[in-house]
């Protein structure tokens, strides 16, 4: 079996031959027909969140169900599924509450069932380990697809759509007639826009330091675009509502000092929508207490959007084939995995939404 293995930060990928062990009783084999490239992949291989290595990533797959172990209960033989990151136990507080995304279960097992001829195991990037292909994941990490719904275009909701759309639905809340403002257009920003554009948002300001994604912005809902490295960037959201602010920042990349400077952009009773993760060496953001309390502002963090993917991948599914959302316009390129090196590095440039992989 082949699959795609960083040995070391900032190392290309080489495809090496690989040997999968058989699934656990809670688990699932899936043969894998896509696997969409995210920038988190590229960030843990370039050591930001100090993962360990070797590993293999990839977090957003779908394929078709080739194993089961003796406990799995809902899933069947030969059924078309989503895999994602997602893991949930089901019973905990958080997963009773409709939150899996908190599943208080700690999940003892970092490395994948992959090992190559001498027995040196992989790290289980991000989850899922899907450059490779097969995987084997937990039941609950997956979801069944209908049959219309194409592999490559699927692989899509298993992160940047439920992530982005779900900061805006699930953790915001947002209501009809509120104002967004969305730090970052890729492939999560793109969802958050879409997410605020299907709740009827009144002003969706995107933001972004390439031009080329901002027009794109316009497509998924937007109704302004500003640049980010313009230098009166707060006086131009503040034009745009009235000397108001916004009621919602989201903040959909990992760039530190936009945490920081997120709060500047809202109206009293606003909020920040934490979406991004920076580098483990810029997490620690100051904020004033003061201006936080005596404005009313909320700090929200939102990891994968919050979601429910029993409920929100059916959900989602029913938008896209009713013409109301867009999945396949957020797909750049169509990679094999031999080729995976450049879809890589076209996604590490940010020339790309989602670049996807397929395996033949």
């Amino acid at each position: 079996m082949k699959a795609a293995v960083c040995r070391e930060y900032k190392k290309p990928l080489t495809i090496e031959e690989v040997i999968l062990c058989d699934p656990n009783e809670n688990e699932i084999e899936v043969t894998l027909k896509a696997s969409a490239i995210c920038h988190s992949d590229i960030s843990s291989m370039d050591g930001i969140w100090k993962d360990k290595m070797p590993a293999i990533y990839g977090h957003e797959a779908s394929g078709i169900i080739t194993k089961l172990g003796s406990k799995v209960k809902h899933l069947n033989l030969g059924e078309k599924v989503l895999v994602t990151l997602i893991r949930s136990c089901k019973v905990c507080s958080a997963c009773t509450d409709s939150d899996p995304t908190s599943c208080n279960f700690t999940w003892d097992d970092e490395y994948t069932p992959l090992s190559n001829h001498k027995g040196e195991k992989f790290v289980r990037g991000i989850k899922v380990g899907a450059f490779a292909e097969k995987v084997i994941v937990q039941e609950s990490q997956c979801v069944k697809l209908p049959d219309d719904i194409p592999f490559d275009i699927a692989s899509l909701l298993a992160c940047g759509v439920i992530t982005g759309f779900g900061a805006v639905s699930n953790t915001a809340g947002l209501s009809k007639g509120q104002t967004a403002m969305v730090f970052g257009c890729g492939g999560v920003g793109l969802n958050a826009l879409q997410g605020a554009k299907m709740r009827k948002a009144a002003k969706i300001i995107a933001v972004d330091i390439s031009e080329k994604k901002l027009d794109i912005a316009k497509t998924f809902g937007a109704t302004d675009c500003l640049h980010g490295g313009e230098k009166n960037l707060l006086k131009e959201v503040m034009k745009l509502t009235k000397g108001e602010g916004v009621d919602y920042v989201f903040i959909t990349v990992g760039v530190g000092q936009l945490f920081k400077d997120a709060l500047k952009y809202l109206k009293k009773g606003g909020s920040a929508i934490l979406v991004g993760m920076p580098p483990s060496k810029d997490s620690l953001i100051p904020y004033d207490v003061l201006d936080i309390a005596g404005n009313n502002i909320s700090i929200k963090g939102s990891k994968m959007g919050q979601s429910m993917i029993e409920r929100d991948v059916p959900m989602l599914i029913e938008l896209w084939r009713s013409g109301n959302f867009k999945l396949e316009e957020l797909i750049s390129g169509r990679y094999s995995l031999e080729n995976i090196n450049e879809a890589i590095n076209e996604t590490r440039r940010g020339d790309a939404k989602r670049n996807v992989v397929i395996f033949e």
